[in-house]
């Protein structure tokens, strides 16, 4: 039976104001902008193999977000999420992991799931929602999701995955999997209610999960000094009572030793984690958004001269584990595999319309079969509002 706690506070006779605005957490940072490494810093141990793993899933999603960002303004996809400026976060993070561990992203973690090894196909197939997208064309473009790669799907309102997460990792502590659960968001969705009941239902049950939120500068429009008052993110968790930590987000290795000492501490102690990366979104919000509207030319270059691709660039090339040459035969290969897929998956048809009534219960009902007839006859009605590629309609 649990038991109220008897531990009291310390005793004061004078008050004692708390001022919140006095608690200033440090960032972690191991190499400057320009890729050296910071005097006396202890670098992670990470080998040559892992270091170019993880410096060409960057170079790939830079290529496939500024290719279908173009895609999308040509009308060739409907919508786009970019990750420009952040591959660091979500690409340094996910190489600190297990592959058993589950990723729950919001929707600028591609560089994670292309770590994990989705393909360039698989991304395409989703963008275009055609006949081999894993979601069979039921999600918005970027809203990826694989089962095989522990990626669970992403959901457009923001911050439902949070008090999923905890729940999902209450049950590997339960199992006793050794696994966690590391669940992703930026600072906008830490305003969501979702946010401070995962939170607080991860700190009480002591589940192995770590909480990772993008500090990218923005909610949208809406920055970040006009979303909250306080040091960032960073002091919620150690608010809740949580083990917290906050890295520089442009630094892969400084991410990538953040969550592996994240990963220990959820894994063997059971204590969840919040991570906060600072970083910077250099792209619009999405391909709805025109971030010219409130911020300045000067302020983006600010942050472009923190670029985590160039930093990490440049450490590698310090360290001899790539040439110039290389990074850039390496980036040419990424577009040239980007463009010759677009090309062949925006070609393949949209999935059987018997698909729409597949997946929501074991077998189909019959009030859903009359549905999808019902269907089809309205289709053939009206079939000039309808794609051509609509199969199953006779």
């Amino acid at each position: 039976m649990a038991k109220v706690s008897t531990k009291q506070p310390t005793v004061v006779t004078e008050i004692d104001v708390i001022d919140g605005h006095a608690l200033k957490i440090p960032m972690f940072q191991l190499l400057k902008a320009d890729g050296t490494p910071h005097k006396g810093a202890k670098l992670p141990d990470v080998d040559k193999k892992l270091a170019l793993k993880m410096f060409e899933t960057m170079q790939f999603i830079r290529v496939l977000d500024e290719r279908m960002f173009a895609a999308q303004r040509q009308g060739r996809i409907s919508f786009y999420l970019s990750s420009l400026g952040e591959e660091a976060t979500s690409i340094g993070s996910a190489a600190a992991l297990e592959f058993e561990d589950m990723i729950m992203g919001q929707y600028r973690e591609q560089g994670a799931l292309a770590y994990r090894g989705f393909t360039v196909e698989q991304f395409m197939n989703q963008l275009f929602s055609n006949a081999k997208d894993l979601g069979k064309g039921r999600q918005m473009p970027v809203h990826y999701g694989s089962a095989e790669l522990n990626f669970m799907t992403i959901s457009s309102p923001l911050g439902t995955q949070i008090p999923q997460a905890a729940g999902y990792a209450y049950g590997q502590k339960q199992e006793k999997s050794k696994t966690c659960t590391i669940c992703y968001f930026g600072e906008g969705a830490a305003s969501e209610g979702d946010f401070h009941a995962g939170m607080n239902m991860a700190a009480v049950l002591k589940v192995p999960a770590i909480f990772f939120c993008r500090n990218n500068g923005y909610a949208i429009s809406t920055p970040i000094d006009e979303q909250l008052a306080g040091d960032g993110i960073a002091p919620r968790g150690v608010g809740y009572g949580m083990k917290t930590i906050r890295v520089d987000g442009n630094d892969m290795l400084a991410v990538y030793a953040a969550t592996k000492e994240a990963r220990r501490l959820a894994v063997e102690e059971n204590e969840p984690v919040l991570i906060e990366a600072m970083s910077y979104r250099m792209a619009g919000h999405s391909t709805s958004d025109d971030p010219t509207g409130y911020r300045t030319r000067e302020e983006e270059q600010a942050w472009r001269d923190k670029c985590p691709l160039v930093r990490m660039r440049n450490w590698l090339l310090n360290k001899g584990w790539i040439t110039e040459e290389e990074a850039d035969a390496q980036q040419k290969r990424h577009k040239d595999a980007v463009l010759a897929e677009l090309k062949t998956s925006e070609k393949i048809p949209v999935p059987h319309i018997d698909e729409i009534i597949n997946d929501v219960y074991d077998t189909p009902t019959q009030q859903l079969k009359e549905q999808l007839d019902d269907l089809k006859a309205h289709i053939r009605k009206y079939p000039d509002a309808y794609p051509k590629t609509s199969e199953g309609v006779k």
